[in-house]
C-alpha cells in the first residue's frame, strides 16, 4: 500500500506561541525570571515582586523603569520584537533577555496584563491578553514604570498544568530566581512577597558582600573572603569579583553556589567544575563550597544564546576562563586561609551548663588540672623539662602537660592563635589569645602543615613522575571517549600519564604517574574520559594525585591521642600562623575554633 506523504501546513500563531512558551515558560519561576529581567533592563531602581500559590495563581512584577508607550507595548507582545538589540550583532547583547520573546509566549498560556507609562507621558496604557486573545486595550492610571501580572498560568492547558509541582515546590524555584537576580544587582531595591508574607526586602546601593550575605546567610560575612581579580585577554579583560566562603564553611549540597557571567545568573558545568577544582584539596568530596562569583568578560568572548532560557553559556576560550577562576579563587582564599569557620555549633554550645560547686573537678576536667592541690587556695603545678619541636623529624618524647603557664607577651596581637595552656584528651590544644580562647585539633592542623611542606619540597612533581609499564597496555573504549582523551594527551602527559591513540576504539597506555602505579589503566582512563565529558577538562587525574599527597600527609602527621608538651604545642601554633590554608584540614574541616572572652564570660554569667 503506497504511503501518502503528510501535508505540510503553516501553524496558527497561537499554537506557535504555545510551542515557544514550552521552551521559555516551563514553570512559574521561568516566567518570573523573564519579567524581573525585563524590569532590570528597563533601568529600574526599585522592583516589587508578588506571587500567590508559588506563582500558579498570580505573578506580579512592578518597576519604576523607563516604561513603554502604547505602540511599544503592542510590539513587545509580538514575536521576535525587542528593544535590546540595536543592530544585528546578536553576539554583542549585554542585556538579560529579549522582551519580544518572553511576553508573547507568557501571554499565550496565561491571563496576561501589562500596564506601562513612560516618564514623560501624562498617562499610562493597559493591555490584557487572555491565553493569546487580546481582551482589553486602553488607558490606565499608574506612576511611571511598568506593572505586569500573570494569572492562571496554563489554566486552559490542563495537560501542561498537571506537570507542575506543588505550590511549595514552585515557590522554592521562584525564590531561587529572585535571590540570584537580586544578588547580581545590589544597586536595585528589591522586595519579594509570597501571599501575605514578605520574604525579602533589600535596599538599594548595598555592597556586594552585604547583599550576598543577606541573601545566603548572615554568618557568611564572617566566614568568607572577598575576590577582585583581573586578567587581560586578546579581546579585553576578564574580571572576577564576589564572595567565597572559607572551606570550613561548607554545605552538603551545591545549591548555595551562585555563578554569574556579565551579570546573568547561569548554571554552567565549566564554572562549577572550576569551583570544584579550586577547592579540591580543601574540601571532602561530598561537601560543597558556599560562594557567589561574578565573571565579567568581553561579550564577543561568550555566547549567551545556547539555551532558550539563557541559563547556560559557551566560552570561546574555556580553558583560559577555567584557569582564571581556579587561580583567582585560590589566590583569594590564600588571603584568609589561616582563618577557620568561627560560628560555634549551637547544639554543642548549649551543652555547656553551669554545675553546682564541687570539691574536686569532674573526671572529664581532671586531666587538664593534673598536679593541682584542690585543698589550697593557689594552684601548684608539676613542671617538667620541655624538649624542642623538630619540624624535620618526629615530635619529642611525650612530656607532662601541666607546665608553668607562660604569660601573654605585650605584643600578643602578633600571635593570633595565642599561647598554649594545655592539652585536652590528648587531641585538642587549648591556647589563650589576646581576644579569646583557642582550641586546636592537633591532628587536623598538623595534617595540613605536612601537606604544605610536601608541596613546598616538590612532592607534587615527584608523584607526577611517570612509571613506564613493562608492556604497554591497550585499553578498548568507545570512540567518543577516545576522542576526548586524544584531545587531552598533552595535559595528561604533564601529569605523568603517557597515552596515545591506538585505532578508532582504543588507547595505548605506555606510562602512568608513579604514585598511581598500581591503578587499573582501563578504569583510570574511563574515569578521566567521564570527567572530561562532565567538566570539559581532565581534572580527575589531578585530584587523584592530590589525594595521594593528602594520604601521605595524613600518615606523616601527629595523631590524635599523642601527648604534646607546651613547647611542641606553641611550635604547632606558630607554624599554623605561617602556613597557607592552615585554617582547614585536607578534608575541609576546621583545624581550630575560637571562643571570644565575651562568650566565655557569658558561660559563667559574668556578662
Amino acid at each position: 500500500m503506497p504511503q501518502i506523504p503528510p501535508q505540510i501546513r503553516r501553524l496558527p500563531e497561537t499554537l506557535v506561541n504555545r510551542i515557544a512558551a514550552g521552551e521559555v515558560v516551563e514553570r512559574p519561576a521561568a516566567a518570573l525570571k523573564e519579567l524581573v529581567e525585563n524590569a532590570i533592563d528597563a533601568g529600574s531602581h526599585r522592583i516589587a515582586i508578588k506571587i500567590v500559590d508559588g506563582g500558579l495563581s498570580r505573578i506580579e512584577v512592578t518597576d519604576d523603569g523607563c516604561g513603554m508607550s502604547p505602540d511599544q507595548m503592542a510590539l513587545a507582545l509580538e514575536r521576535h520584537a525587542t528593544s535590546k538589540l540595536p543592530d544585528e550583532a546578536i553576539e554583542q547583547v549585554v542585556t538579560l533577555g529579549f522582551r519580544g520573546e518572553a511576553l508573547p509566549s507568557i501571554a499565550s498560556v496565561a491571563r496576561f496584563s501589562i500596564e506601562s507609562r513612560p516618564r514623560d507621558a501624562e498617562q499610562g496604557w493597559r493591555k490584557v491578553v487572555d491565553h493569546g486573545d487580546l481582551v482589553e486595550d486602553g488607558p490606565a492610571a499608574l506612576p511611571p514604570g511598568t506593572r505586569v501580572r500573570v494569572e492562571d498560568l496554563f489554566g486552559k492547558l490542563p495537560a501542561r498544568r498537571k506537570f507542575l509541582r506543588t505550590p511549595r515546590s514552585e515557590y522554592g524555584a521562584c525564590l531561587d530566581v529572585v535571590r540570584r537576580l537580586a544578588m547580581a544587582r545590589p544597586d536595585i531595591a528589591i522586595s519579594f512577597e509570597h501571599g501575605e508574607r514578605k520574604i525579602l526586602s533589600l535596599q538599594a546601593g548595598e555592597k556586594v558582600e552585604t547583599r550576598v550575605a543577606e541573601i545566603i546567610a548572615r554568618e557568611l560575612a564572617d566566614n568568607a573572603v572577598l575576590i577582585d581579580m583581573e586578567r587581560p585577554t586578546d579581546g579585553g579583560a576578564m574580571r572576577l569579583t564576589g564572595v567565597a566562603g572559607l572551606p570550613t564553611y561548607n554545605r552538603g549540597v551545591s545549591d548555595h553556589q551562585y555563578l554569574f557571567v556579565n551579570g546573568r545568573p547561569v548554571k554552567d558545568r565549566l564554572l562549577t567544575g572550576a569551583v570544584r577544582g579550586a577547592y579540591a584539596d580543601m574540601l571532602a568530596r561530598d561537601r560543597h563550597a558556599v560562594l557567589a562569583l561574578f565573571l565579567e568578560i568581553p561579550p564577543e568572548e561568550v555566547d549567551v544564546n545556547v539555551h532558550p532560557a539563557k541559563t547556560e553559556v559557551r566560552f570561546r576560550d574555556s580553558r583560559a576562563v577555567r584557569g582564571f577562576i581556579v587561580s583567582g579563587l585560590r589566590q583569594a582564599l590564600a588571603t584568609g586561609d589561616r582563618r577557620s569557620a568561627q560560628t560555634p555549633d549551637a547544639a554543642a554550645m548549649g551543652r555547656w551548663q553551669a554545675e553546682p560547686a564541687r570539691e574536686e573537678p569532674s573526671p572529664a576536667l581532671r586531666s587538664i588540672f593534673e598536679g593541682r592541690d584542690w585543698g589550697q587556695s593557689k594552684p601548684s603545678y608539676v613542671a617538667e623539662p620541655a624538649q624542642a619541636y623538630r619540624p624535620d623529624g618526629d615530635l619529642a618524647v611525650p612530656q607532662g602537660r601541666a607546665e608553668m603557664a607562660e604569660a601573654l607577651p605585650d605584643d600578643a596581637e602578633q600571635y593570633p592563635l595565642g599561647i598554649a595552656r594545655g592539652q585536652v584528651a590528648n587531641t585538642y590544644v587549648v591556647a589563650e589569645a589576646a581576644d579569646g580562647l583557642v582550641i586546636v585539633d592537633q591532628h587536623a592542623a598538623h595534617e595540613r602543615l605536612v601537606l604544605e611542606r610536601l608541596r613546598a619540597a616538590g612532592a607534587e612533581d615527584a608523584i607526577k613522575r611517570s612509571q613506564a609499564l613493562l608492556m604497554p597496555e591497550v585499553v578498548e573504549m568507545e570512540e567518543v571517549d577516545c576522542d576526548r582523551l586524544e584531545d587531552a594527551i598533552a595535559k595528561l602527559g604533564e601529569l605523568g600519564l603517557d597515552i596515545e591513540r591506538f585505532g578508532p576504539n582504543a588507547m595505548l597506555v605506555r606510562a602512568v604517574p608513579h604514585a598511581l602505579g598500581k591503578a587499573n589503566p582501563h578504569k583510570l582512563l574511563q574515569d578521566i574520559a567521564d570527567d572530561i565529558a562532565k567538566h570539559g577538562e581532565a581534572i580527575l587525574l589531578g585530584e587523584k594525585l592530590d589525594l595521594v599527597l593528602a594520604t601521605m600527609a595524613c600518615h606523616g602527621s601527629v595523631r590524635a591521642g599523642r601527648t604534646l608538651n607546651v613547647t611542641e604545642m606553641n611550635a604547632l601554633l606558630r607554624e599554623m600562623e605561617r602556613t597557607p590554608r592552615s585554617g582547614q584540614c585536607n578534608h575541609g574541616r576546621p583545624t581550630w575554633v575560637k571562643l571570644s572572652m565575651e562568650d566565655v564570660e557569658k558561660l559563667f554569667g559574668r556578662h
